[in-house]
């Protein structure tokens, strides 16, 4: 990168339309690496609040996907889901020829909460398996599984290996899905679902709360947060 003197735009325009000319060239490809905000300010002599300007609002723009602590990449296409459709997430980023990978970050068996219980339909009291996930596409964080599973329905869940299989698949499996309840809201997401996906406090989130029942008990009830510039919702009717 080369300086440039003021112009008939501002600042952060200009750095700006010097990533997206890099970007629509073809020069700077998909999750490529762009620039950080110290190289961008030493390279095009510029300030740090023009650097961070134009970077924050490219990835507001879905140009670039900025990851805290690692750096700002060129945006792939944003992966999709179908609204009304119950898919596995791993399927759905290997149809887009993409590679799949999880983490789980909690395992355990707990008393449900209150609104947890009501939603599995269980007495006050009544124990869950609770698990939280991690999946990322290409390597990058997009979305948090935050799950409660029917201990009756599902004995054996906490038994399973979930990085060869995901819990979707496996709760399928055991317990077929017969009916579903899903209700979409824009977020703000709180600060560790932030450090798990690697965005910023003001990242608007997309979440899914979804229950699922097979024949007539309840299996499972889960939160599914999405980064909204890394994601989006799609819905078809006939």
């Amino acid at each position: 990168m080369t300086a440039f003197e003021d112009g008939p735009v501002p600042r952060y325009e200009a750095v700006k339309q010097f990533i997206r000319s890099r970007i629509e060239s073809g020069e700077w490809p998909a999750h490529h690496r762009i620039p950080s905000e110290n190289e961008i300010v030493a390279d095009l002599r510029v300030s740090r609040m023009t650097a961070n300007r134009a970077l924050r609002e490219l990835a507001s723009e879905g140009a670039i996907t900025r990851v805290q602590g690692v750096g700002s990449f060129v945006a792939a296409h944003k992966g999709s889901t179908a609204l009304l459709e119950v898919r596995n997430i791993a399927d759905e980023i290997r149809e887009r020829g993409h590679a799949h990978t999880s983490r789980m970050t909690l395992m355990q068996e707990e008393v449900a909460p209150s609104d947890i219980g009501y939603a599995l339909g269980l007495v006050t009291g009544a124990r869950v398996f609770h698990s939280i996930m991690v999946h990322s596409e290409n390597g990058l964080p997009i979305q948090i599984e935050d799950r409660f599973v029917n201990p009756a329905i599902c004995p054996r869940y906490m038994e399973q290996d979930f990085q060869t299989m995901t819990p979707n698949a496996y709760l399928t499996a055991v317990a077929p899905i017969t009916r579903t309840e899903q209700i979409v809201e824009a977020v703000s997401p709180q600060p560790w679902e932030c450090k798990l996906l690697g965005i910023d406090r003001n990242e608007p989130c997309l979440m899914i709360r979804r229950r699922t029942w097979s024949e007539t008990a309840n299996v499972t009830t889960a939160r599914l947060l999405y980064p909204g510039t890394r994601y989006r919702l799609e819905g078809m009717s006939q």
